[in-house]
């Protein structure tokens, strides 16, 4: 069973940066894809970005494309989202979840019910 906790979370003020982690246990193969997705009150969840662990290929969604960058530690047991130039709109509460995949695509960014596990989430406030 894939447990995954995050941290990393906290309140910022915009412009501002913050490194969310992930520990991610209970996977037995490297062919897993695992992502952040985020949900602001009264909205849907939504997808972030994605990776895939066994090669590194990563995604993102459009409004993080260029400020975000999802990694990974090389024991591939930590999942990261170093998120910059932060904006009031990035407000949500944040995900880590992993699905297992012989591959990533960024579709996968479309919907939350194709992953399989989650985390019980982080807090990410950021005011104007």
């Amino acid at each position: 069973q894939v447990q995954m906790v995050e941290s990393g979370g906290g309140s910022v003020r915009a412009g501002g940066s913050l490194r969310l982690s992930c520990a991610a246990s209970g996977y037995t193969s490297s062919n897993y894809c695992m992502g952040w997705f985020r949900q602001a009150p009264g909205k849907e969840r939504e997808g972030v970005a994605l990776i895939y662990i066994g090669g590194g290929s990563s995604y993102y969604a459009d409004s993080v494309k260029t400020r975000f960058i999802i990694s990974q530690n090389n024991a591939k047991d930590t999942l990261y989202l170093q998120m910059n130039s932060l904006k009031p709109e990035d407000t949500a509460m944040y995900y880590c979840a992993a699905v297992l995949s012989y591959s990533c695509y960024s579709g996968l960014l479309a919907s939350d019910r194709w992953w399989n596990y989650w985390g019980q989430g982080t807090q990410v406030t950021v005011s104007s």
